[in-house]
């Protein structure tokens, strides 16, 4: 039995695998989305700003370059082997060799979304980069065309990889008024076309989106948990400028929940989750407070976790302990 406070961290399951820490590499590949380029809307979801969590996204924003992905990597690996904060562009060092192990992360957007061609090509710039062990893909489950998961599962049996897909809530009717694009049942059938391929697959959920409370949210936990997923990260809805949440936020359609409401919500969920999940991530951190109109927390993603684990003491309780035990992969 797991102590009180324990939640499966995704540091964890990094030195179980690999006896040492793994560190990601968020990417900007320059991809778009079916949902933003009139594929199938040109809105987006109603909360998007990808530039508020991608620093990729952000820089292309900021400077309308975007770095080679062999670039990129080692400037993050440069900066982060010498310790420095990133505060602007950083000259890679001849003959630099990196000493840690790396996923390089294609975060923004979504990416898995061009031709295959173009996939291997970016992939295989990244996992042809010193110090990369494998990917990590964030994408939408309706962006798996023909010929992508197979690349990836080729790409499996060397290297270390996690599908990304983004399941944000799994009621259809929430998905319809977020703009979302695709319903569960769409989600649902990517996960099961996906397993068995040697990937790893992780879910991204949203607490807190208009219209669902405690109930709801802990139904997606129950969903989650019926299919052969490994992971699963964790995001409270932010509402952020010039997105269509904006309006209906000041609109006063809705709240955003409390630091605290989102703390005792998640320690439910984390209650119920399957005890082998990986936690990707208790909670989203915006790139810069530009973006950011709420919530208002100001509480680093290392101090939030401190505080779910505390919790969970408190409970004197941890990640899987009201698990049923339904595991009823298809």
């Amino acid at each position: 039995m797991p102590p009180p406070g324990w939640y499966y961290r995704l540091s964890t399951f990094f030195k179980e695998k690999f006896k040492e820490k793994v560190s990601k590499i968020p990417l900007d590949a320059g991809f778009s989305c079916p949902n933003r380029d009139g594929t199938i809307s040109t809105g987006g979801c109603i909360y998007c700003c990808n530039p508020s969590f991608s620093p990729g996204a952000l820089a292309r924003e900021k400077t309308g370059t975007k770095p080679a992905i062999r670039e990129q990597i080692l400037r993050f690996q440069s900066r982060l082997e010498k310790g420095r904060e990133d505060t602007g562009p950083e000259i890679i060092p001849e003959g630099f060799i990196p000493r840690r192990k790396y996923l390089a992360y294609f975060q923004a957007y979504s990416n898995t979304y061009a031709s295959v061609s173009r996939l291997k090509e970016l992939y295989e710039e990244a996992l042809q980069t010193p110090g990369i062990i494998g990917l990590s893909i964030a994408t939408r489950p309706d962006c798996l065309g023909p010929g992508v998961l197979e690349l990836l599962a080729g790409y499996a049996r060397d290297f270390h990889i996690w599908l990304e897909l983004g399941l944000q809530s799994a009621h259809d009717r929430t998905l319809e008024l977020i703009n979302r694009g695709h319903n569960y049942r769409q989600f649902q059938e990517a996960v099961l076309k996906s397993q068995s391929t040697g990937i790893y697959l992780c879910a991204h959920i949203i607490n807190g989106l208009p219209g669902e409370g405690r109930e709801e949210m802990l139904e997606t936990i129950h969903r989650i948990n019926s299919l052969p997923l490994d992971g699963i990260k964790f995001h409270q809805l932010q509402i952020f400028s010039h997105t269509p949440l904006e309006w209906l936020y000041r609109q006063e359609e809705f709240k955003v929940l409390a630091m605290g409401e989102y703390l005792e919500i998640l320690c439910d969920q984390l209650e119920i989750l399957r005890p082998d999940v990986v936690v990707h991530r208790l909670l989203s951190e915006a790139t810069s407070s530009d973006f950011l109109l709420a919530p208002d927390w100001h509480v680093p993603r290392a101090l939030f976790s401190q505080l779910v684990e505390k919790e969970l003491k408190v409970r004197r309780s941890y990640q899987g302990q009201k698990y049923a035990g339904t595991k009823t992969f298809v």
